[in-house]
């Protein structure tokens, strides 16, 4: 059986510890290759690498530093469809989610090759007699990112070509549950001729962690995960100093309003819910109808649509949807079914029961959907991660926009409507990160930026766009007169440039 290697100073490396984790297919429950978990020594080692790494690329023009990022782009290309297919393999999603997964981190590389224009500073001159200003945007040095097993390419796409044509070295701590993904990155990376110690890859769990948020030489890092970690991540990370972006969990709600298409808001919820087996941050979990008669037509349409899922292994031609990442996780979704059962939720479909007559030890679960939940039941409070969708009824717009607002997370939310006033009102009050109308997955395009409010995002920074720009930079403003003949004797005053 395969051991993955670490990847560090432009080289595979073997493990040095003696901890192993079993990589799973998801689709048969069979491990089908293993993954060390790094040692804080591994993880200085990276470090190492990429702290050597970095006067020389830092050094580089925007411009070459580019190039590399516009190489990486092509190779992705070429390969999208073995990277697709390691996704399928490790984390169960259907192939052509994986396909749309490189297409979307895709985006973001495209995004970091326009480089030299987006690290352009700004120019003052002549702000006093003979003085001049401007501002420099600079790398940070070391960062590093911690990316989940959701989207074990998009993830890291989203950080790595943004700090990598900004200047900075990285090392990069991949979930361990489908890490293949990111030796193919590295490879890729490597072809594309970024120089050796620029990237690097440690495997690992929590020790691996705790070591990048203790680490004196990392001066960044960038999380994808849920709260509690996202939390962990930015208060300890920050407390050692570090710049710290961590995305954190969600509940996204989908507001249906009276005059929606009721068909088009079905298919919508069906997609956005179950779609990736609803292991994804920007799954819509909840859907918010307005008023009863609309809740009963609704669930009325979404209930065949959830009882006809095709429920395939991912590399199955048709499939919609595959199977959950672990057992593990499977039986948390499963827990969460019971308690919802046990909070008195209408179950309308019971995805507890299913197993695939081909692949009987797979991870797999059904679509299941419950109606009238209530805010105070844990179903609607917390993050399921699986293809769970509950529907609240509510009885005007107001108390659709009050229930979302009181709700902890705040990452994306959408609107089904034909009223442009219902939609620009929501637009305007509602409290989240990420907002659609008539869209059921807001996720913003790769020249904008990514990130929620409230307990999904946890820093001042969202991620990629031009805010993936500022968090991987520091500002230099740099004020400078070339004057002749300047007047001799000390000021005691604060500076007047005129």
């Amino acid at each position: 059986m395969q051991t993955l290697n670490h990847y560090i100073n432009g080289q595979e490396v073997a493990a040095t510890g003696d901890r192993f984790g079993d990589v799973f297919n998801p689709a048969t429950g069979q491990v089908q290759c293993r993954v060390p978990m790094g040692t804080a020594a591994e993880l200085d080692s990276a470090v190492q690498a990429a702290r050597a790494a970095f006067p020389g690329w830092s050094a580089q023009p925007a411009l070459r530093r580019a190039r590399c990022i516009f190489r990486l782009k092509s190779l992705l290309e070429e390969h999208a469809e073995p990277l697709a297919r390691i996704l399928t393999s490790e984390h169960g999603k259907v192939l052509e989610d994986a396909r749309g997964e490189v297409t979307r981190g895709l985006e973001v590389v495209e995004f970091a090759c326009g480089a030299p224009q987006l690290l352009k500073g700004e120019y003052s001159d002549s702000v006093g007699t003979g003085v001049d200003s401007y501002a420099l945007r600079q790398p940070l040095g070391v960062v590093a990112g911690i990316t989940p097993f959701n989207f074990p390419a998009m993830v890291p796409l989203w950080m790595l070509p943004m700090a990598l044509a900004c200047g900075n070295t990285f090392v990069l701590k991949p979930s361990e549950k489908d890490p293949s993904a990111s030796m193919l990155l590295a490879d890729l990376i490597r072809q594309a001729g970024v120089p050796d110690g620029v990237f690097n890859v440690v495997h690992g769990d929590r020790e691996a962690v705790d070591a990048i948020l203790a680490h004196p030489d990392i001066q960044a890092i960038s999380f994808v995960g849920s709260t509690p970690i996202a939390r962990k991540i930015y208060e300890t990370g920050t407390a050692h100093g570090k710049r710290v972006q961590a995305l954190g969990g969600a509940k996204n709600h989908l507001v249906v309003m009276p005059d929606a298409p009721l068909e088009a808001a079905a298919d919508a919820l069906i997609g956005s819910a179950y779609g990736s087996a609803g292991e994804r941050c920007m799954a819509i979990s909840v859907a918010v109808v307005v008023g009863h008669d609309t809740a009963d037509a609704l669930v009325a349409q979404l209930k065949p649509r959830a009882e006809g899922l095709v429920i395939e292994p991912g590399e199955v031609p048709g499939a919609e949807m595959g199977p959950l990442i672990t057992g593990e996780h499977r039986a948390k979704v499963h827990s969460y079914v019971d308690l919802g059962v046990e909070e008195g939720a209408e179950l309308v479909v019971d995805g507890r029961a299913f197993t695939h007559p081909d692949a009987p030890d797979g991870f797999f679960f059904g679509g299941t959907l419950f109606d009238r939940v209530t805010p105070a039941m844990r179903i609607y409070q917390e993050e399921i991660f699986g293809p769970v969708l509950v529907v609240v009824r509510v009885g005007s717009f107001d108390e659709a926009v009050e229930l979302i607002n009181a709700h902890v997370y705040g990452n994306g939310v959408s609107i089904f409507t034909r009223e442009g006033d219902a939609a620009r009102a929501f637009v305007q009050r509602i409290q989240a990160g990420m907002v659609g109308v008539n869209i059921p997955i807001p996720v913003p395009v790769a020249f904008h930026s990514f990130g929620g409010w409230k307990q999904s995002l946890f820093g001042d920074h969202h991620i990629y766009g031009p805010e993936g720009i500022r968090f991987y930079t520091r500002l230099k403003t740099v004020t400078q007169r070339w004057h002749r003949g300047m007047r001799e004797g000390a000021d005691f005053y604060f500076p007047k440039l005129g």
